[in-house]
């Protein structure tokens, strides 16, 4: 039977880090691997490194388990990790297996062969030792008793001013007493004396619990098998491997729900959930590791597979261990067993009152849609909250749309901690928390518990008999003593503590009155390519794309400007990340307003920073509707007006004018920049108009508008002023002249024509009136009059008093007006060691101006002679690089990489190459860093190197993958 491919998703799921995740998708392209194959249930390749021998990569998928050849202490490592990313992208495995495959098989084979088990060297001995060990625990929990009746004894008021301290010295004497669970347990109260909200609630819960464990150690010995069990488990008794493997295993196919990483301490604990399809039993696989070390894989989550567990001894056993395993994981795209809330809550109920010292349990819900106020609601109505960092599920909302989906989590007291989500087949993970100021959690116990408990049952004893929970009046179980004064009185609260807390617990059911949101409308468009969505995904990932995170950010400006010219809308997931994205950059929002689609004006519409795509996203509505100019989003008008404008002007600037006066500021701005579209003398009046308006934003749209309109009423108003100030005198015998008169001050008028009030830093203010009123004057105007081309006007204001401001005032009408003729002539003329220079800034605009291939003629010349200009003309070069250009940089990397002084300048030219360089010359530079890597130079020097042919190889990738349709 064929090997079914692993999806991303599954396959990140594996890295140790983010780092090896990173480095995997450098090494995941076709390039990378010299052959690869699949022998049975073994992925192995060749993959290509800067030495002379090729890593030898095997990945076992039936463990998974993994073996390479390189020197890294990662498992997986980064090349296995690729060649898994390879081979999920379709990637061919059809190689013939070499011999160091098949011996990796045989090994694994060899080594799956059952061990015989063989007990203690010396019985007796290790009788001695464990009845050492259960004597030290039980004078470790005979302190902790009195320790823990000291505290309600004397009032827990105190505990907010004594700190951790206490807890930490009791946490050190039960390490001592190797009890380290309850040591651990009683470490963690620190962190909840005296912090946050209801801090005495949650620390006489704990407490409570604490006592119920002591006295299930106490009566230990008259306690069921599996109940004693879970006593010594969380006390902290071990129980081997070998012990829990010699247990009746249970053989099922495992579907495997998902996985969470927590810190504790200097420890990475690992909590994968894991399903019976015909047990219908949860499993959970635990896993450590030390600061510096991978953690263990067994399985993969969003997969099935078969295989055979064992589990730990308990009265609600739910930690197992993988006996073995059957065959190969597949994806998992429709789990079995999943439940209303209802029932998924019973369970949780059977569970915590097997095992009352359990924080969560799992469940697998099906059909659930979260609600606008924090809660999951299923088919029936009945919902439950979302855990504190979980009440904003922006990742299940963009992918289901508001459509019922099958949901695995957490179930604790706090909340449903989501693991991972299925929707129309595909397995999608849950992000990690994030801070969102959600609900505070209730009190859980009765008034009356904790209010003794604050005081002190010193001061007021505790001799009720029974306590009250809701309406209900519970005894608890097993009092150890007769209510009275002293520790008598302590004990007796903790216990009656530790029943209504089990109780209430125990007794949740779902709540009503929470409703689902709406869901999102269907999609009118077609989605984006397959590959160019997973790409999506991997830029809006940290670490996801090659480069630091100023060269992710153009990476993905640049795929947003080709996907909104291939059209279709984004993958749902990756919605969030793109509002964000949106959010912090507004260059890149018109480019995702294209490709965001109907769910995505859905999901914006729910969070306040994420409205800017209502302006942006253009709609489905159709062009002749004009009813979306009434009801439509911002954005939806937007896109009509445009599209009235491209093919009846004046229809749409009557529209335009028959709403001006009710629109917002923000929707005029934009509204007039929308004229541009079919823009011609007709919209004069009504842009000139628009100069008298409060908003600046809407005068700076007119004035760009009137200034590029021909004849325009602002442009004849500049070109009588310019007139009035700078003339031609012919002279017969002489060179011919200007005569310059500058206005004398600012006056109202010119400010409404956009002439700032502000001058350059160093220049007088009727130099500045003069530069401005030229910069706003067509500059056809002055060829015509002087009957010279741009190089001879120019010329003309050599030497004079007035250069500079004339200069500057073309300068800025060239870019203004986009005038490529003038922008040669003023560049020209600045390069005379002789001239007045233009200020930095207007002339690498005028640079911008120039043909590409001018331009870049200049660049590479530049670059030849070393002159230290090249790096900023290579900024400023718009677009992709001429082939005369891209071959003088690379020209110029393999002579520096020799040559100069310092590392950061070859590095600076190869950051700026690669986002520019066409990317056809990914496979040029892959070879200049692979024979740069043999030979003996600095490696600061190479690794630019490789990181730009890293760079380009994606971004060759993520242009292919968007091609435009034919």
């Amino acid at each position: 039977m064929p090997v079914e491919r692993w999806s991303t998703a599954q396959i990140e799921a594996l890295a140790p880090d983010a780092s090896s995740l990173k480095g995997a998708r450098g090494v995941s392209g076709a390039t990378r691997w010299q052959e690869a194959g699949l022998l049975d249930e073994v992925l192995w390749g060749l993959c290509k490194v800067s030495g002379k021998n090729p890593y030898q990569v095997c990945v076992d998928l039936a463990g998974p388990a993994y073996r390479c050849s390189c020197p890294s202490r990662k498992f997986p490592c980064k090349h296995a990790l690729g060649l898994l990313l390879y081979w999920s992208g379709g990637g061919s495995v059809e190689a013939p297996a070499p011999a160091f495959a098949a011996e990796w098989q045989a090994s694994r084979a060899a080594k799956a062969a059952p061990a015989r088990a063989s007990g203690p060297a010396d019985p007796a001995a290790a009788r001695k030792r464990a009845q050492q060990r259960a004597d030290r625990v039980a004078a470790g929990m005979a302190e902790l008793r009195r320790w823990l009746d000291d505290q309600v004894q004397q009032g827990l008021a105190g505990a907010e001013r004594a700190g951790h301290r206490p807890y930490e010295t009791m946490a050190a004497r039960l390490v001592d007493a190797q009890a380290p669970a309850a040591a651990s347990a009683v470490r963690r109260l620190g962190g909840i004396a005296g912090i946050g909200p209801h801090w005495a609630d949650r620390l006489l819960g704990e407490l409570a619990m604490l006592r119920l464990l002591v006295a299930g150690h106490e009566r230990l010995g008259a306690l069921p098998p599996a109940l004693a069990a879970t006593v010594r488990s969380r006390i902290g008794f071990p129980v081997a491997n070998q012990d829990v493997l010699a247990t009746a295993e249970i053989r099922d196919l495992w579907q495997v729900l998902g996985q969470v990483d927590s810190e504790e301490g200097a420890i990475t604990t690992r909590r994968t959930w894991l399903l019976g399809v015909g047990s219908g039993r949860f499993a959970l696989l635990l896993s450590f590791a030390a600061p510096g070390q991978s953690l263990a894989a067994e399985v993969v989550p969003g997969t099935t597979v078969e295989a055979a567990l064992c589990f730990y001894p308990g009265a609600a056993p739910l930690r197992a261990l993988v006996k073995e395993q059957f065959g190969t994981p597949r994806p998992l795209t429709a789990p079995a067993a999943a439940v209303g809330l209802r029932t998924a809550l019973a369970g949780w109920s059977r569970t915590l009152a097997a095992e009352p010292w359990r924080h969560d349990a799992p469940v697998l819900l099906a059909d659930v849609v979260p609600g606008a106020d924090g809660f999951i609601i299923d088919a029936a109505g009945e919902s439950l909250p979302l855990a504190p960092g979980h009440r904003e599920p922006w990742w299940l909302l963009a992918a289901a749309g508001g459509s019922p989906a099958t949901v695995a989590g957490e179930w604790s007291p706090s909340g449903l901690r989501p693991l991972a989500a299925w929707v129309e087949g595909r397995y999608l993970p849950a992000p990690p928390p994030a801070p969102d100021g959600g609900a505070v959690r209730a009190p859980e116990l009765p008034a009356d518990l904790l209010a003794a408990a604050l005081v002190g049952t010193a001061r007021r004893p505790w001799t009720s008999a029974g306590v009250h929970v809701g309406d209900r009046t519970l005894t608890p179980a097993a009092p150890g003593t007769a209510p009275g004064g002293g520790s008598d009185a302590a004990a007796a609260l903790l216990e009656a503590a530790a029943t209504a807390l089990t109780y209430r617990r125990s007794g949740v059911t779902p709540s009503s009155g929470h409703a689902p949101v709406e869901a999102a409308p269907a999609e009118t468009g077609r989605p984006l390519p397959a590959a160019a969505g997973a790409r999506l995904l991997r830029l809006l990932t940290e670490g996801g794309a090659p480069g630091g995170a100023q060269q992710a950010q153009e990476l993905l400006a640049q795929w947003l400007t080709a996907a909104a010219e291939h059209g279709g809308f984004a993958p749902p997931e990756s919605l969030p990340a793109l509002l964000d994205a949106g959010r912090r950059n507004g260059a890149v929002r018109p480019a995702i307003g294209r490709i965001a689609g109907r769910r995505g004006t859905w999901l914006a519409g729910m969070r306040p920073d994420w409205r800017w795509l209502r302006d942006e996203a253009p709609g489905a509505a159709p062009p002749t509707d004009p009813e979306v100019w009434e009801t439509g989003t911002g954005g939806e008008r937007l896109a009509y007006l445009t599209r009235l404008r491209g093919t009846d002007p004046a229809a749409g600037l009557a529209l335009l004018e028959s709403t001006w006066r009710t629109e917002t500021p923000e929707d005029r701005a934009r509204f007039v920049s929308a004229l541009g579209t079919g823009l011609s003398p007709d919209d004069d009046a009504f842009l000139d108009r628009a100069l008298d308006d409060r908003r600046k934003g809407v005068r700076e749209a007119a004035l760009d508008l009137l200034r590029r309109l021909p004849g325009s009423s602002l442009c004849r108003r500049m070109a009588a002023r310019s007139t009035a100030a700078v003339r031609l005198e012919r002279r017969a015998l002489v060179r011919d002249r200007l005569v310059v008169t500058p206005p004398a001050e600012l006056t109202t008028e010119l400010r409404r024509d956009g002439v700032g009030a502000q001058p350059a830093h160093g220049t007088g203010v009727q130099a500045w009136l003069l530069e401005e009123i030229i910069a706003g004057t067509p500059l056809t105007g002055w060829t015509e009059a002087f009957e010279r081309s741009p190089a001879a006007v120019v010329g003309l204001a050599r030497g004079h008093d007035w250069e500079t401001p004339l200069l500057h005032g073309w300068a800025k009408a060239a870019i203004m007006q986009s005038d490529s003729a003038w922008a040669a002539a003023l560049v020209g003329n600045d390069a005379r060691g002789s001239a007045t220079g233009l200020r930095e800034a207007v002339r690498w605009d005028l640079h911008l101006l120039l043909p590409p291939a001018d331009l870049a003629r200049i660049a590479a010349d530049f670059l030849r002679r070393e002159d230290h200009l090249a790096h900023r003309l290579l900024a400023v070069h718009p677009g992709a690089w001429p082939d005369e250009l891209a071959v003088a940089v690379v020209e110029t990397i393999a002579h520096r990489v020799h040559a100069d002084k310092h590392s950061w300048q070859l590095a600076e030219l190869c950051r700026a190459a690669a986002m520019a360089m066409p990317p056809g010359y990914a496979a040029q530079v892959a070879r200049l860093a692979e024979r740069l890597d043999q030979q003996p130079a600095d490696p600061s020097r190479v690794r630019p190197v490789a990181e730009l042919a890293r760079i380009l190889t994606f971004r060759h990738e993520m242009l292919q993958e968007l091609r435009p349709p034919s």
